[in-house]
């Protein structure tokens, strides 16, 4: 029995990860049980919980990333909101929904999210960006993004959100699958660009200065006392980070097998100097994330009031959940959920150059040091967390206006920002290989121009 469980172990090894299909080792071998159950139950839970989609649909999604995965012994408990998983028995996992912070994976001695008290969302009626209140679709645009959206679905890239905004109003939305304008979707790396926003918040009120070294206490007496705010904003800092996700690797470690994301990525040695070298980082993200916990209190409770009062009430969010790990810190590399609508505030606010529904969330100059090159030797299209079209030896989105900007994320999710435009467009969705974004969004941008609007 023990030969035919390695056996299985092995060939569902190989079938794990996205492109691990050459330099298999032992770690990866070992490491598949833990990543699988992890995964999948931190992801079946959310999908479930969160944005609500039968559970069906949610292994239906689940299963993309991996045909092992079809292989999970999985256990619903719609009365707690847990979702458990198993593989073969070699590991187990637990994750469980909370109000308020949505789903994490659960680990003995880890109870911190428990005690947490949440906040109501208050639904408001007034016009958006300040509530959900929509009177301004054009139907010329709006029958373009659902003509945009059946095509894409047509083509199988499971488009599930697609909406534009100009000059501060919404002009079209279209939704499938499942999902509406009230449905929270996974924005995976758009969170990234969401906590560049907290930090920049933090700075503004005074909580945290930009300038200050160590970053961290456990840096004080190592190269890693040289690390700057900005460099972890650049994803520059020069720590060894592995963004693969096979099993073993960095990224699936932290978020799959962890309590603690940023305890993960705290512990990563230096071994290029800060400031010189980008190395995109799920690990870099994290430890943002630990700097906004330990600048607003160093407890979820503490963090959680703050983000409420300063982020999600200013901003109206109003269909979205920000997760955290099993410590209580949130997961700012991947887990906001939010509604199209939720999302494209995010770039208004962007658009606004810091200010939103009456409220300055962040300076201008953090705005403008959000969206310009960085001085690394090799990637410089990359801001404060922001995907920039230019900085390369050419656009990134070479059929867009030079200054847009972008949130992205797994799964092709984009919030696309085109100042010299003032349009905002998000489109979220699941799609497992490329998504056609420099194309569609030229197309819309094009209709904008067109219309006049």
């Amino acid at each position: 029995m023990r030969k035919v469980f390695i056996a299985v172990l092995f060939v569902l090894a190989l079938l794990v990860g996205v492109g691990g299909m050459l330099g298999i080792t032992p770690r990866y071998v070992l490491a598949t049980p833990a990543v699988a159950t992890g995964i999948g139950a931190k992801l079946l839970c959310s999908a479930r919980y969160v944005s609500s989609f039968p559970a069906e649909k949610a292994f239906d999604d689940l299963v993309q990333y991996s045909p092992a995965l079809q292989y999970l012994s999985i256990d619903y408990d719609d009365d707690a909101k847990t979702v458990s998983t198993s593989f073969f028995g070699l590991s187990h996992s637990q994750a469980r929904y909370l109000p308020g912070i949505g789903c994490a994976n659960e680990f003995d001695q880890e109870h911190e999210r428990e005690a947490l008290k949440s906040n109501e969302i208050a639904r408001l009626a007034s016009h958006w960006p300040h509530g959900n209140r929509v009177e301004s679709k054009q139907a010329p645009m709006q029958a373009l993004l659902e003509e945009v959206l059946t095509q894409d679905n047509q083509l199988g890239l499971n488009t599930r959100a697609l909406l534009l905004v100009h000059n501060g109003h919404i002009l079209a939305e279209a939704y499938d699958q499942g999902s509406g304008p009230n449905t929270p979707l996974l924005g995976w790396s758009m969170a990234k660009s969401l906590m560049s926003v907290m930090l920049g918040n933090l700075a503004l009120r005074g909580k945290l200065d930009p300038q200050h070294t160590p970053l961290f206490p456990s840096w004080a007496n190592d190269s890693r006392s040289d690390i700057r705010l900005e460099d972890l904003l650049h994803m520059s800092d020069g720590l060894a980070f592995s963004e693969e996700y096979n099993p073993g690797d960095d990224a699936t470690a932290m978020l799959f097998t962890e309590p603690s994301a940023s305890a993960y990525a705290l512990g990563k040695p230096l071994i290029h100097p800060p400031g010189t070298h980008f190395n995109y980082s799920s690990g870099t993200a994290n430890l943002l994330s630990r700097l906004y916990f330990e600048h607003t209190g160093g407890n979820l409770q503490a963090a959680y009031d703050d983000y409420v009062e300063n982020i999600f009430i200013p901003l109206s969010f109003q269909d979205a959940i920000f997760e955290t790990d099993a410590i209580g810190v949130f997961v700012g590399s991947s887990y906001f959920y939010a509604s199209a609508r939720d999302w494209a505030r995010l770039g208004q606010l962007m658009l606004n150059e810091g200010e939103i529904n009456g409220r300055r969330i962040v300076s201008k100059e953090w705005v403008a040091q959000s969206t310009q090159i960085n001085s690394t030797e090799n990637n410089k299209a990359y801001g404060y967390q922001w995907w920039l079209n230019e900085g390369g030896t050419s656009l990134r989105w070479p059929s867009l206006p030079a200054d847009t900007f972008a949130a992205t994320g797994n799964r092709q999710q984009y919030l696309m920002v085109v100042p010299s435009m003032q349009v905002v467009i998000v489109r979220l969705g699941w799609t497992s290989g490329s998504y056609p974004a420099n194309e569609n969004f030229a197309r819309i941008l094009d209709s904008v121009k067109t219309d006049g609007q």
